[in-house]
């Protein structure tokens, strides 16, 4: 062996340990990169969930509604819906007023708070019923079913309207 391939060796001693360390850096990367994604795509998933039961709680509502009323009449069809009207005073997703009279709107009420099944961080307060008469027999329903999943700075809300007549 000459000089001049002893010194081209010795100034290689260690590279095959700095490419190894690279290469562990960039696959770290990549799997922190993964698991971030992931979080990302559970917490989407969670909230698209979060608001199909919101749609579902807030067209239980409509239906228990559109069943039960009284059309013999104007007069006693506006007496029956307003005995649904819940909460109807106060601002978004903190509402104030009145808790509903019809037993049919405390279930539904209970249903949306329950564990498990219902949805997180709502409470009583936070869910409304609006009946406006529109006249001539018809009436406007809003039902707006307000909860805040962890992790939320704020309420998140649905709102859903429907005309019984």
């Amino acid at each position: 062996m000459t000089m001049k391939s002893l010194s081209f060796q010795s100034g290689q001693r260690g590279m095959m340990m700095i490419e190894a360390l690279v290469a562990i850096l960039i696959f770290s990367l990549g799997i922190l990169g993964m698991v971030g994604v992931n979080s990302l795509a559970v917490s989407s998933q969670s909230d698209a969930q979060f608001r199909s039961d919101a749609n579902k709680f807030a067209t239980e509502a409509i239906q228990q509604m559109w069943v039960s009323v009284d059309r013999t009449n104007a007069t006693t069809l506006d007496a029956t819906l307003g005995a649904f009207q819940h909460q109807s005073g106060g601002s978004t997703c903190a509402f104030s007023g009145a808790a509903a009279v019809n037993p049919v709107v405390a279930t539904w009420v209970g249903a949306v708070m329950a564990a498990g099944s219902g949805l997180p961080g709502s409470t009583a307060l936070m869910q409304q019923i609006l009946v406006t008469n529109l006249g001539a027999g018809v009436n406007q329903v809003t039902v707006t079913v307000c909860w805040k999943a962890p992790g939320d700075a704020v309420a998140r809300k649905h709102v859903m309207q429907s005309l019984i007549t």
